[in-house]
């Protein structure tokens, strides 16, 4: 029986996210976790923190749960997730959201604070092509302070290992199909609902406006990250967890 969230509340759609990106991720949850570990270890529990490419909220929501001393701006362009993050989170104070380009050179300038303890992002930059992905980690050499850190969780494969790349994403792919077939809600699908709900059908189409059906990015690997990063002025990088086929990559400050 396929998912209806048609007019239901922003919980729900917060939950019904959550469900179609584990789809795609199913560790997911395991990579928020070790995320949100190393924001504790290398700047504490009251942290000041971008949630870039926020989407729906979805760092956010576990960081604010997890550390009541913690604060969160969000950015994103998406207007319906944008939608949806705002309902969701309409009575948190410690949570806000702003909308901008991230291709934008100008868009810290719509930032509330200038510097953050840590800037988060997962399963979302693979949407930038790597000059604009260069470029954007350059801005946040500047957003991050002296000891802070930025994670990024995101698909990056190893180009030097094709046949168990292969093996890994027809596996990956079956595990999906049979998901699907059980009745689990995929990228398209999800974004009919959204269509559906009076609330998203405006921002919606706005969405789809901007980006089509999926912005057409890059996915280097892990070495790039790192380089590009101590390029933009991260004394450290390296990978802190790692699925076979993604990675999530932590610079210091």
């Amino acid at each position: 029986m396929r998912e209806t969230v048609v007019g239901a509340d922003w919980q729900a759609w917060q939950n019904s996210w959550d469900r179609q990106q584990e789809w795609y991720l199913p560790d997911r949850e395991e990579r928020f976790r070790v995320m949100l570990d190393m924001v504790e270890a290398l700047v504490g529990p009251a942290p000041r923190v971008l949630d870039l490419a926020c989407g729906t909220g979805s760092i956010s929501d576990r960081l604010l749960r997890r550390f009541p001393g913690a604060e969160s701006v969000g950015v994103d362009l998406d207007p319906a997730l944008l939608a949806i993050a705002e309902g969701y989170f309409a009575d948190e104070p410690r949570g806000r959201f702003v909308r901008a380009d991230l291709k934008d050179p100008h868009w810290t300038s719509q930032l509330p604070h200038r510097s953050y303890d840590a800037v988060l992002t997962a399963t979302a930059l693979h949407w930038l092509h790597t000059e604009d992905l260069r470029g954007l980690y350059g801005q946040l050499g500047t957003l991050v302070r002296d000891g802070g850190v930025f994670m990024n969780a995101d698909h990056m494969p190893e180009p030097s290992t094709p046949r168990i790349n292969a093996a890994e994403r027809a596996f990956r792919h079956a595990r999906r199909d049979a998901a699907k077939a059980a009745g689990a809600v995929d990228w398209a699908e999800w974004w009919q609902l959204a269509a559906a709900d009076p609330r998203l059908a405006e921002p919606t189409a706005e969405r789809f406006a901007i980006y089509g059906e999926h912005a057409d990015g890059d996915t280097p690997s892990v070495g790039w990250h790192a380089k590009v990063l101590r390029e933009a002025g991260f004394a450290e990088a390296r990978t802190v967890w790692a699925s076979p086929s993604d990675a999530l990559v932590l610079a210091l400050k």
